[in-house]
């Protein structure tokens, strides 16, 4: 194994077996040996995956739920053992998939620190010697005489984590930690992190649901989808990658239902993206409208910019609308480029037609049929500069007629 990796995985591959029909005695399961039926079917987790994490990273792993990512864990952490492949783990590892598991709710907070230090690997005075700072990042001085059967949820993983981040190891697996507590502990957390991010005589592994968490703390991710790896890099290629994809299943969810088309002069509506799914500051957007109008009339389309995950607005077109006279099938291309401020932002265009006579609006794309992208800008250097702004913003796009119009 290379000295610079602290983990390689090799070609693993892991599944389970699960019960297809409760055999209640011998003669059923007798029968069904003899008819080749078996009680069980494989589910196939992971398939053959390869990656390495080296010495020092801030390693990422995301994934929809069901796509491999526990299981990883539990094999990096040798809790379970594949069917193929190897992991090969080079230094000291201690994971966190779950925040108190050796805790005893008979014991009291106190007794509970001692205990799981002792499974850390720590000695009862170096456990001695940290106990006020565990106390302390915990918040629960007032609360270590207690048994821990009257903590509430929030103290006992409070505790736990505070005792967690204690050990003595190389590499750290952590599972979702970073959820943990109230508003404020979670923010001490992130300060935690924080250093843990400069430190690089650990490495560290996390499975988040959280993109933030991903573009904030690692350095390098892997994407997992049904049991492969489907994106690897740089991490926040990776947790816009993620984004998209889960945006692209619940446009896929929300379009299976019919809904019933109100006839008032337009209809057929559809707006498709033309440009890229991730953009940076070079980059413009392009867009395609099509409608029929049902009815003579004269129609104007406008678009609005809404951030996807707050479903708040974000930029309004102040240039001049398109417009069309009479029926017929209308394609139009729309082209704008966003102002520099907004970043990071998963972004959705809505587009609306209304009659330009009497400024009703006939037709608008729902959200699951309006094109949807991520902006993430390259040429900001700071942190503040590199976080989304809030508000609302003035923005020039331009309409062309395109010649399919009939």
């Amino acid at each position: 194994m290379d000295k610079e990796y602290a983990i390689e995985v090799k070609n693993l591959s892991k599944s389970f077996k699960l019960p297809n029909e409760k055999s209640s005695d011998i003669k059923h399961t007798f029968i069904n040996w003899t008819r080749g039926i078996k009680g069980y079917r494989k589910q196939k987790v992971l398939k053959n995956i390869s990656f390495q994490i080296e010495k020092g990273d801030f390693f990422g792993i995301v994934g929809r739920n069901g796509s491999g990512k526990s299981t990883l864990l539990k094999l990096i952490s040798g809790i379970y053992e594949p069917d193929k492949g190897s992991i090969m783990i080079n230094g000291s590892l201690v994971s966190f998939i779950e925040l108190g598991v050796g805790f005893n709710g008979e014991l009291t907070g106190r007794e509970n620190v001692y205990l799981n230090g002792a499974l850390l690997g720590f000695s009862t005075k170096e456990i001695s010697d940290m106990y006020d700072e565990i106390v302390d990042f915990a918040e629960l001085r007032d609360f270590m005489d207690q048994k821990l059967k009257n903590y509430s949820s929030g103290m006992q993983v409070r505790l736990a984590f505070s005792c967690a981040i204690r050990a003595k190891s190389d590499i750290l697996v952590l599972d979702e930690v970073l959820a943990v507590g109230d508003e404020a502990f979670q923010r001490k957390c992130n300060d935690y992190f924080e250093q843990m991010k400069e430190d690089k005589s650990k490495t560290i592994v996390l499975v988040t649901h959280s993109m933030g968490s991903v573009k904030q703390y690692c350095n390098k991710a892997i994407m997992l989808r049904d049991g492969r790896i489907n994106a690897r890099g740089d991490s926040e290629d990776v947790a816009d990658e993620y984004s998209l994809e889960n945006l692209q299943t619940t446009i896929d969810e929300k379009t299976k239902s019919d809904t019933e088309e109100v006839d008032l002069g337009v209809k057929n509506l559809k707006a498709e993206l033309l440009s890229r799914k991730k953009i940076t500051q070079n980059d413009s957007i392009r867009m395609r409208v099509t409608y029929d109008v049902t009815k003579d009339i004269e129609t104007q389309i406008d678009t609005s910019i809404y951030d996807y995950d707050k479903n708040i607005s974000l930029v309004y077109d102040e240039s001049a609308s398109a417009i069309t006279k009479g029926k017929g099938h209308f394609v139009l291309d729309y082209e704008c480029s966003l102002p520099s401020l907004i970043n990071n932002r998963t972004i959705i265009m809505y587009v609306g037609v209304s009659n330009s006579q009497t400024q009703e609006q006939i037709a608008y794309t729902a959200k699951e049929a309006s094109p949807t992208f991520i902006i993430r800008r390259t040429d900001l250097s700071t942190d503040r500069e590199k976080k989304a702004i809030s508000g609302v913003i003035k923005m020039t796009g331009r309409w062309n007629r395109n010649e399919k119009n009939k």
